[in-house]
C-alpha cells in the first residue's frame, strides 16, 4: 500500500505542524460545503466537514493516507467561523473577551485506495483575558485574524489574548497532533520512523 501522506488542506498552520513532526506530505486543498446543517451539533459538524474534505482529497489522489481536519470555535452555542472582514473580526473578539470558549477540531484519516476512515474530535477550552477596544482594533489591524476561525491565531500575536487553555494546544492551532499520532499507526504509518 502507498503510504504517502496527503493533507486535505491549504492551511499554512496545518502544513507547518506536519513539517514540525517531520512528515513529508502533499497538500490537496479540498473545498466542501461548510454550512451547518439543521439540527447538527458542533462536534458532528466538525467531523462531517473533515470527512467531506478527506473524501474530496481521496478521490483526487487515488492512493495514499489522507489527513483532513476542520476547526471551529464555539462560544456557548454560537459557532464562530472565519470573519468576513475587519469589522466582523472585531465583533468576534469582543464576544470572546473575558470569556471561555471551546475549540473543536474534527479529524479524519482515510486510506484513499480503500476508503477506510477513522474520525475523532479534539476539544480544548480557551480563556481570553479582558480585552480593551483598542487592543482588539490593534490586533485586527495586523491582518492576522482574518483567515482564522474565531478571529485569532494562538500561535501568533493572538497568544497575547489567551489567559489559559485546558486541552491540546495544537488543536487550537488547527491539528491535534497527539490524536493524529494515535490514529496513523492503524494506517501503517509510524511517525517516529518518518522523521
Amino acid at each position: 500500500m502507498d503510504k504517502s501522506i496527503i493533507l486535505a488542506s491549504n492551511s499554512p498552520r496545518r502544513q507547518e505542524l506536519l513539517r514540525q513532526i517531520g512528515v513529508t506530505f502533499t497538500s490537496y486543498p479540498a473545498d466542501v460545503d461548510e454550512r451547518i446543517l439543521p439540527g447538527e451539533g458542533a462536534e458532528e459538524y466538525a467531523v462531517r466537514v473533515a470527512h467531506d474534505k478527506a473524501c474530496v482529497a481521496a478521490k483526487r489522489a487515488g492512493t495514499g493516507i489522507i489527513i483532513a481536519a476542520d476547526t471551529i470555535v464555539l462560544l456557548g452555542t454560537t459557532v464562530l467561523g472565519k470573519p468576513v472582514d475587519s469589522w466582523d473580526a472585531e465583533r468576534m473578539l469582543g464576544m470572546l473577551s473575558g470569556k471561555m470558549h471551546t475549540v473543536i477540531t474534527g479529524l479524519a484519516v482515510m486510506d484513499a485506495a480503500t476508503g477506510r476512515t477513522q474520525t475523532r474530535v479534539a476539544i480544548t477550552k480557551v480563556w481570553f483575558r479582558n480585552l480593551t477596544p483598542e487592543e482588539i482594533a490593534s490586533y485586527v489591524a495586523t491582518g492576522e485574524p482574518l483567515d482564522k476561525a474565531g478571529a485569532y491565531g494562538i500561535q501568533e500575536k493572538g497568544s497575547l489574548l489567551v489567559q489559559k487553555i485546558d486541552g491540546c494546544y495544537f488543536n487550537v492551532v488547527g491539528l491535534p497532533l497527539s490524536m493524529l499520532g494515535e490514529i496513523l499507526p492503524d494506517f501503517g504509518v509510524n511517525l517516529f520512523e518518518r522523521c
